[in-house]
C-alpha cells in the first residue's frame, strides 16, 4: 500500500497551465493538477505573484502591506497569449508566464533579461505541522550582487551565503551570527548595472539562500503560509527601495529632539542617579536631549508601575527633567507578571488577553519579573486596550518615548514561545510558528498607537528591538545587545546601512556596545559614527562600567562632546533627510553602490556611506589609525575639515585622527547647520548657517522645516526650500525657491563659501550689492560669509 503522506516528502510542482483568467487586480493562472498562480500589477515596476497548491487561496492579508495601500492606476497594461506562454507588458516591465510549468521570466522594455524562474515555485509536505513548505528558486544571474535583508551582522554584498528570519534574542552576536532580531524578507538584485528587489511577504520562518548552496541558483522558502512575493523593478537600486519602502508604509515625522543624543545604561536608578548623570550633561555643557530608564524603574519590574523606593515621586522627577530639557524614554517589555496583586495582570486575565497554549492553557514563560503572561498583539482588542496603559505614563506623568526590548518574543533559558501558543491573527488563528516573527512589530505597533494618543498634540517617540517589514511605521530601532568591540563598531556601520535600504531607515546601534566596556578611543570613534546614524543612542550595560561621555576622561569627552555637537549643527539636515525618507521612501544611509551603481568599483564597498544627498561618511574601525584610504564616487567633493578638493572614482586617503571622522560634502551642496543646542528647543534659531559648497556644474539641494513638533504640517504649516547653486569659473550664482507657508524662527541665513576658485569681488542679493566678511569655522577655517535676508530669492558671488 502507499502512504499518500508519505509519498508527499517530495517536492511538487505547478502542472500545466490550462487557463488564465483577467481579473480586477490581474491575472489567475490555473494549472492541470490544481496548482494556482495570481499574478497582480501592482505598479508599473511592482508585480506580485501568489501561489496556491491546494484548494485555492487563503483570505488575501498582510501586516507588512498597509490596509489603506491605494492601488495606482496603470497607464498601460497589455496582455497576450502565445502558444508556448502568455505575456503581460506594463510601461516598465515584460512578463512571461510559461504554459508548460507556469515558470516566471522578467525583463524590462529593452529586452534584458531581469529575472527568471530556475525551478521555481514548488513544495513540500511537512508532516508534524500539516504545513506546506513553500520554495521558490531563480536562476543567478551574470554577475550579479545582492544586498538588503535587515539586520545581518555580515558583509554588505550577500551572495554566497545563507540566512533565516526568525527574530531571535541573540545576546553577545558576532560577525555572521543569524538569525538575530528582527524580519525583513527583502532583498536587492544588481546585475548588468540594473537593480530589482524581491520581497518575500511570509511570516513563517524563512530562508535565503544567495548562490550559497548552487552557485547557479538563489532561493527563498519558509515552514508554511503562501509563496507570496513582490517584484519591484529600479532601475537604480536607489528607486528599489523607495518602491518597496513605498509599499510596506513610512513612519510619521519624529519630533525634531528624537533626532538628538540620548543616554541610556541598564540601569540608571535612583533618582538621585538620574539627576547626577543629567546634570553631568548640563554641568560640562555636553548636549543631550533623553535619558532613559531601563527596567528598574519598575516595581520589581512589572510594566507600566514605577518603584516607590528608586522613583518615590515620578511625575516630579519627570516635570523637572522635562524643565531641564531632557525628555524621559521608559522600557517596556512583553511579559505581565503573574501576580494576583497586580492591576495590568488581573484585567488582561479577566478579558482572557494572554496567549494561550494549543490545549488551553495560558502560555507561561520566564522574564525579568519571573513568571509571566503575555498578551496577544495580534488581536485588535488586545491592542487597543495595550494602548490604553500608556495613559499613566504619557499623560499623567509626563513620559515622551517608549521603549519596546525582549519582543521577539524572548523567553529566558527556552529563547521564544513553543510553537503550538496560538495567536488570533486579526482573525485569522495561527500558532507561534506563524507569529512569531511579527510579535514585536504589533506590540510597537500598540505601543505606539498609545504614546501617539497621549503625547497628543506633540509626536510619539518608540523604540522597538524586533521587528517585520512594515515596522518602519510604527518605531525607530536599534541593533540589539552589541560588544564593545572594534569589530562590532565595523558591524554597526554594515547593519544601519542594511536595515535603511531594507526600508527601516530610523535605527542606530548602542554607541560604546552594550557588553564590555571600550576604551577612550574606540567611545569617541563610536560615538563619531553615531553622529550620522539617525538614531543616536549610547548604552551599556551597568556591569560593564559606566559609558557617559565623561566616563573616559578629559580628552576623550572633549573629542565625543565635538561629534555631539556637530549632529545639533546637523540637525535641519539630519531632519530634512528624515523628510525625505518619509515622503518619497528615500533610504536616509545609502551605500556606495547606491551613489553610482554604473561603477563596479562600489559594489562591495562597505564602509562608505552617504547621510541623505550631499554628505559622504566613512568610519575609522580600527585602533590607533590616524586616517584611511576610502573610496570617493565619481564626482567633485569636499574634505570637511579641510575643504580640500578631491575628485571621485578614486581611492583617496582622508586623514583624521582621533577629533576627525573622514567626511565629505558634495560639491555644489548647500548644507544647513543651526547653532550649538544643549537640547532642541533650549534657544530660538533667529539664524540659520548655509554652507554653500563651489561646483563647477550645477547641484539641487533641499531644506525641509515644519519646526520639529505637533501636526501643524499636515495642515500646510511646513515650508519647502530648495536652492540651485550654479558654478563656473567666472563666479557662483545660489536660487532659492520657497514652498509652503511655515514661517520659521530664523529670519537671516549666515551663507558661508566653501571652495571658491578666487576671492570674492562682488556679492549681490537680489539686485542689491552686500559685503562679505571673514568667518572663522568650528573646523579652524577662515571663509566668506554674508548675512542675507532668508526669503532671499538669488545670490550671485563673483
Amino acid at each position: 500500500m502507499i502512504n499518500d503522506l508519505a509519498a508527499r516528502k517530495q517536492e511538487h510542482f505547478p502542472g500545466r497551465v490550462i487557463s488564465c483568467q483577467s481579473t480586477d487586480s490581474g491575472f489567475l493562472f490555473r494549472c492541470d493538477n490544481g496548482v494556482q498562480l495570481a499574478l497582480y500589477v501592482v505598479t508599473d515596476k511592482i508585480l506580485r505573484f501568489r501561489y496556491a497548491a491546494d484548494g485555492g487561496f487563503a483570505p488575501d492579508f498582510s501586516y507588512a502591506i498597509p490596509a489603506e495601500q491605494a492601488r495606482r492606476e496603470l497607464e498601460f497594461l497589455e496582455f497576450k497569449e502565445k502558444p508556448d506562454h502568455f505575456r503581460i507588458t506594463t510601461e516598465r516591465l515584460i512578463c512571461t508566464i510559461s504554459k508548460e510549468n507556469a515558470g516566471v521570466r522578467i525583463l524590462d522594455r529593452s529586452g534584458t533579461l531581469l529575472s527568471a524562474d530556475e525551478k521555481g515555485f514548488h513544495w513540500e509536505y511537512e508532516y508534524e505541522t500539516g504545513n506546506d513548505i513553500v520554495k521558490m528558486s531563480k536562476q543567478v544571474q551574470s554577475g550579479v550582487h545582492y544586498y538588503g535583508l535587515g539586520d545581518k551582522p555580515d558583509n554588505m554584498n550577500l551572495r554566497g551565503k545563507r540566512y533565516s528570519n526568525w527574530g531571535t534574542d541573540t545576546y553577545g552576536y558576532v560577525k555572521g551570527s543569524d538569525p538575530l532580531y528582527k524580519n525583513i524578507p527583502f532583498y536587492l538584485e544588481l546585475h548588468q548595472k540594473i537593480a530589482h528587489g524581491i520581497f518575500f511577504d511570509n511570516t513563517f520562518k524563512s530562508y535565503f539562500d544567495f548562490a550559497a548552496e548552487r552557485a547557479d541558483v538563489t532561493s527563498f522558502w519558509a515552514m508554511g503560509g503562501e509563496m507570496n512575493y513582490y517584484f519591484i523593478y529600479g532601475p537604480t537600486l536607489l528607486e528599489v527601495t523607495q518602491e518597496y519602502t513605498r509599499l510596506t508604509g513610512t513612519p510619521e515625522l519624529p519630533p525634531l529632539w528624537a533626532l538628538g543624543y540620548h543616554q541610556c545604561k541598564w540601569s540608571y536608578f535612583p533618582e538621585s542617579n538620574v539627576k547626577q548623570i543629567t546634570q553631568g550633561f548640563r554641568d560640562r555643557q555636553i548636549p543631550c536631549d533623553a535619558i532613559y530608564l531601563d527596567i528598574d524603574y519598575m516595581d520589581g519590574f512589572r510594566c507600566f508601575t514605577w518603584s516607590p523606593q528608586h522613583f518615590p515621586e515620578p511625575q516630579r522627577m519627570v516635570r523637572e527633567l522635562a524643565e531641564d530639557g531632557f525628555k524621559t524614554i521608559v522600557i517596556i517589555d512583553p511579559g505581565i507578571k503573574i501576580d494576583p496583586d497586580y492591576s495590568v495582570y488581573t484585567e488582561a486575565l479577566e478579558k482572557d488577553y494572554f496567549c494561550r497554549r494549543g490545549d488551553g492553557p495560558l502560555m507561561k514563560g520566564s522574564v525579568w519579573p519571573g513568571l509571566c503572561n503575555f498578551p496577544d498583539f495580534t488581536r485588535p482588542d488586545v491592542r487597543e486596550w495595550w494602548a490604553g496603559l500608556f495613559k499613566g505614563l504619557i499623560q499623567e506623568t509626563g513620559v515622551k518615548g517608549v521603549w519596546n526590548d525582549m519582543n521577539e518574543p524572548a523567553v529566558f533559558e527556552k529563547g521564544t514561545f513553543p510553537d503550538d501558543v496560538r495567536f488570533d491573527y486579526d482573525g485569522q488563528p495561527a500558532t507561534h510558528k506563524k507569529a512569531h516573527n511579527i510579535y514585536g512589530m504589533q506590540m510597537a505597533r500598540a505601543t505606539n498607537d498609545g504614546v501617539k494618543r497621549f503625547a497628543y498634540p506633540n509626536r510619539p517617540f518608540t523604540i522597538t528591538r524586533s521587528t517585520y517589514s512594515g515596522g518602519q511605521r510604527y518605531s525607530s530601532g536599534w541593533t540589539g545587545d552589541n560588544i564593545a568591540s572594534w569589530e562590532h563598531l565595523w558591524l554597526a556601520n554594515i547593519q544601519c546601512q542594511r536595515l535603511s535600504i531594507s526600508g527601516f531607515s530610523f535605527i542606530g546601534s548602542d554607541i560604546g556596545g552594550f557588553i564590555d566596556t571600550p576604551d577612550g578611543e574606540l567611545y569617541v570613534r563610536w560615538v563619531a559614527l553615531g553622529a550620522f546614524h539617525p538614531f543616536f543612542r549610547t548604552h551599556s550595560s551597568g556591569d560593564h562600567g559606566d559609558q557617559e561621555p565623561w566616563s573616559f576622561g578629559e580628552q576623550y569627552m572633549e573629542l565625543a562632546k565635538s561629534f555631539i555637537e556637530l549632529r545639533y549643527r546637523l540637525l535641519p539636515y539630519m531632519y530634512t533627510t528624515f523628510w525625505q525618507y518619509v515622503t518619497e521612501g528615500t533610504p536616509m544611509l545609502r551605500p556606495l553602490a547606491f551613489l553610482d551603481q554604473t561603477d563596479t568599483d562600489t559594489y562591495l564597498r562597505m564602509a562608505e556611506f552617504s547621510l541623505g544627498d550631499h554628505l559622504l561618511v566613512c568610519p575609522i574601525t580600527q585602533a590607533g589609525a590616524d586616517g584611511r584610504w576610502m573610496y570617493l564616487p565619481r564626482g567633485e567633493w569636499f574634505y570637511y575639515w579641510t575643504d580640500e578638493p578631491k575628485t571621485g572614482g578614486a581611492e583617496v586617503w582622508a586623514s583624521a585622527g582621533l577629533d576627525r571622522i573622514p567626511l565629505f560634502v558634495r560639491a555644489g551642496a548647500v548644507v544647513p547647520m543651526y547653532p550649538v543646542m544643549q537640547y532642541v528647543g533650549e534657544q530660538v534659531v533667529e539664524q540659520l548657517t548655509l554652507h554653500v559648497y563651489y561646483t563647477e556644474g550645477e547641484e539641487q539641494s533641499v531644506l525641509y522645516d515644519d519646526g520639529g513638533e505637533g501636526y501643524g504640517y499636515e495642515q500646510g504649516q511646513r515650508t519647502t526650500r530648495r536652492f540651485r547653486v550654479v558654478g563656473s569659473a567666472q563666479g557662483l550664482t545660489v536660487q532659492q525657491e520657497i514652498e509652503g507657508d511655515y514661517q520659521p524662527t530664523y529670519t537671516t541665513y549666515r551663507v558661508v563659501l566653501h571652495g571658491l576658485p578666487s576671492a570674492v569681488d562682488t556679492l549681490v542679493v537680489d539686485g542689491q550689492t552686500a559685503e562679505a566678511t571673514p568667518a572663522t569655522l568650528e573646523t579652524g577655517l577662515t571663509l566668506p560669509q554674508v548675512v542675507i535676508p532668508a526669503g532671499f530669492g538669488e545670490l550671485k558671488v563673483g
